[in-house]
């Protein structure tokens, strides 16, 4: 198992259940493969350029250990939601 983070970006607009409701998602598919050992809601941050007109988001760290293919798992159904504006995957083993 290696250790990842993700941050993801969900759209501000949603209301407070529906932002929950994504980060549940995100974490239960961690869950199925891997291993949740943090999770850091940021809040609502304004974003660094507007992104499909929009100019905040809502801010979710999460960092877990997973097997190798479960990033590209979730890479491709956070690239699929519409509640997910940006994610970025990261290994922290690598060096």
């Amino acid at each position: 198992m290696n250790s990842y983070e993700i941050l993801f970006v969900i759209a501000n607009a949603l209301d407070d259940e529906k932002k929950e409701a994504a980060v549940e998602a995100v974490k239960s598919l961690i869950e199925d493969s891997g291993k949740v050992t943090r999770v850091d809601v940021i809040g609502t941050r304004r974003l660094a350029y507007p992104i499909e007109k929009k100019t905040e988001g809502y801010y979710v760290l999460v960092e877990f250990e997973a097997p190798p293919e479960l990033p590209k798992e979730l890479d491709r159904r956070l690239r699929i939601s519409d509640d997910v504006v940006r994610h970025i995957i990261i290994n922290n083993d690598e060096k």
